[in-house]
């Protein structure tokens, strides 16, 4: 049987939904992007896989330089060349966060999100959350709601909903994606990293894509990550089947899987120096989608799309 519950701690108002046969949950904070602050499993004891923050002030003064822990990418992914682009034959520049140069991350890795609906049964246990976004900034001057479904089923599986609605009477370009860090007990240097892709976005030195695709096989199959650093975007081969990406902690024996469908052809990792965590991001289009096209999808008024993900935590034999 499943459960969802509600709590106040650490100024954080949270959800949680739980699998109530084996004690997994997942923590969600509504009020802050709608992160998915924990997603714990019974492993010796409690082991929370993903990287969130101490309290409710720790997000509010540190989501930027905490490197957006968790967060909603929308309505754009990553970076935007110098904050501008141009849709319909209208130039428009970017007024929210800048990292050096360019545009990062969208406009509501900060915001709220209101819960509205959710369900528990035998099977699974399921929570939404609304956040109508309405031209609050004038480099992004529409109108759309971005609806984020958290759904926990069997077996140590997380599945992540999200739909944008276009609420604009015109069309609009959007993106999505989403910034979780993973954690398991080791250093990332002694976890195994697999993804399924064959060619890497390449970057300038302003991790702008140059527009060309390079071959990549480096984790093609399961390889300790060692010393690599990543900061980096890769095309997806969906043709390998699923899971799309698979991280592993050989000592402590639990891996996590990352599934995705087609809406998000693109997954981006980043490793912070302190190298305790890793962030692997499902994103629907590269960086600079807004200038480049490349996964860039444009809604009519009144027309929506969804995009997909699932998490899963693994035992290994």
């Amino acid at each position: 049987m499943f459960s969802i519950d509600t709590k106040t701690e650490n100024g954080f108002d949270k959800i949680i939904l739980k699998d109530e046969s084996n004690g997994t949950f997942a923590e969600i904070i509504p009020s802050c992007s709608a992160i998915l602050h924990a997603f714990t499993i019974m492993h010796d004891g409690e082991l929370n896989v993903i990287e969130s923050y101490e309290n409710a002030e720790d997000f509010k003064k540190n989501v930027t330089s905490k490197g957006f822990l968790g967060t909603k990418l929308s309505p754009f992914v990553c970076r935007i060349n110098k904050g501008k682009y141009r849709f319909e034959g209208k130039e428009f520049t970017i007024e929210k966060y800048y990292d050096r140069n360019n545009a990062l991350h969208g406009m509501l890795y900060d915001q709220p999100f209101k819960a509205f609906g959710h369900q528990s049964n035998e099977n699974s246990a399921a929570v939404s959350m609304i956040h109508e976004y309405r031209a609050t900034d004038p480099g992004y001057p529409f109108n759309y709601d971005c609806i984020v479904t958290y759904e926990l089923e069997k077996h140590n599986r997380l599945n992540v909903f999200t739909q944008v609605v276009n609420k604009d009477p015109g069309s609009i370009p959007v993106q999505d994606g989403w910034h979780p860090y993973f954690k398991l007990d080791a250093k990332i240097d002694d976890l195994k990293l697999q993804f399924r892709s064959f060619e890497m976005v390449e970057f300038n030195e302003e991790l702008i894509p140059t527009g060309k695709l390079i071959p990549y096989k480096e984790f093609d199959t399961l390889k300790e990550l060692g010393n690599t650093s990543l900061d980096n975007c890769f095309t997806l081969n969906f043709s390998e089947g699923q899971p799309i990406c698979l991280l592993q902690d050989p000592g402590k024996k639990i891996g996590i899987e990352i599934h995705a469908d087609e809406s998000y052809p693109y997954l981006q990792f980043y490793t912070p120096p302190h190298r305790n965590s890793i962030a692997i991001e499902n994103i629907s289009g590269a960086p600079d989608a807004f200038n480049n096209g490349m996964g860039l999808k444009t809604l009519s008024p009144g027309e929506s799309t969804t995009f997909e993900c699932s998490y899963k935590i693994s035992l290994l034999i």
